[in-house]
């Protein structure tokens, strides 16, 4: 079933951002494209270094001193080109971010209740004590028990979760159109976890927005996404519907990451990670960024860029092993992987 144009909310097409520096030119994020739909989650995945975070702190206009290309386009305006003012409207308000660390993100000399008063005032014409029944009210919709008590609490008074509540509460509190969360669950306990993910998957729902998760953690993808895009080394390797990417990956890298998932249904001693290392973003080597670690490179690998190719259904990737190579190497690496759980 195709999805109505209308409901695309972001198009982001050949993103590009460099920094320069006294060792090289790092280039974070290498001509990316993807879209986000409205009531859908879209998961960036990758290793630490993949340009998850720049890629969408980019569109953000968080991002100073680099070099950005491209086009980011919400509701007919290019993000990257807009003026810093106009920018400043947007960001907030139309478009929110959940950063990883809250704590680090809510100011430990005031009260949580009035840092997200103020994030509503600087978008709004209100009273401070209309701001502050919508605090209320978000509060206890985020599951912070007693909202009216709590707004008077400093951060230090609030657990990782309930700060991590907090924050989505102050990115709701303007009804934005889309929701950035930056690896929302880092330094959580798995209960919590799952309760901040059940908790953003909610709140899509009935706020009726798109939702863009940064992880590197398959298995949080697995329960909230909808869309999955691979990234490494600043480029997208592969993306798709969920449900595709899991059953049938189309990429080597994908193919690592899967495998590296700790299973409690096989038994299967240790962990199976990626050999090798993410390569430095001033040096990325030539062709595919991932042929240095690829246990099916060949002669183009290292020398080719592999452009995306839709195998279809909106389900693309990177490389430059053929469709039928594909299907075969997985298999055979699926049958090898069950075989050694025996």
């Amino acid at each position: 079933m195709s999805i109505p144009s209308s409901d695309v909310l972001l198009e982001v097409r050949e993103l590009d951002v460099r920094f320069a520096t006294p060792d090289g030119v790092v280039h974070a994020v290498d001509r990316l494209s993807f879209s986000l739909r409205r009531g859908e989650t879209l998961g960036l995945v990758g290793e630490s270094g993949s340009g998850k975070s720049v890629t969408n702190l980019a569109l953000m206009g968080l991002i100073r001193g680099a070099q950005i290309s491209g086009e980011a386009l919400f509701e007919g305006r290019d993000l990257l080109s807009l003026p810093a003012d106009e920018l400043r409207e947007i960001r907030g308000k139309e478009i929110a971010m959940i950063f990883q660390d809250p704590f680090a993100c809510l100011h430990p000399m005031y009260r949580v209740g009035d840092q997200i008063v103020e994030a509503i005032r600087v978008h709004s014409d209100v009273s401070k004590k209309q701001a502050e029944q919508r605090v209320i009210e978000l509060l206890g919709a985020v599951g912070i028990p007693r909202p009216k008590e709590r707004i008077r609490d400093y951060p230090h008074q609030f657990s990782g979760g309930m700060r991590q509540r907090a924050m989505i509460a102050m990115a709701l509190v303007n009804n934005p159109d889309i929701l950035i969360a930056d690896e929302p669950t880092t330094a959580l306990d798995v209960t919590v976890q799952a309760q901040i993910l059940e908790l953003i998957d909610r709140v899509k729902t009935e706020f009726d927005i798109g939702v863009i998760l940064i992880t590197h953690d398959l298995g949080v993808v697995a329960d909230v996404a909808q869309t999955v895009m691979v990234m490494y080394a600043g480029r997208g390797m592969e993306v798709g519907r969920k449900d595709d990417v899991f059953a049938q990956p189309l990429h080597p890298y994908t193919w690592g990451l899967l495998e590296s998932i700790p299973r409690v249904d096989q038994k299967v001693s240790g962990l199976r990670p990626i050999q090798g290392s993410p390569p430095s973003l001033i040096f990325v080597p030539p062709g595919c960024p991932f042929h240095p670690r690829c246990l099916h490179r060949f002669s183009p690998c290292d020398k080719e860029r592999p452009e995306f190719r839709d195998r279809g259904g909106g389900h693309a990737e990177a490389c430059h092993l053929s469709a039928d190579d594909k299907k075969r190497l997985w298999a055979e690496r699926q049958s090898r992987f069950l075989e050694a759980a025996v």
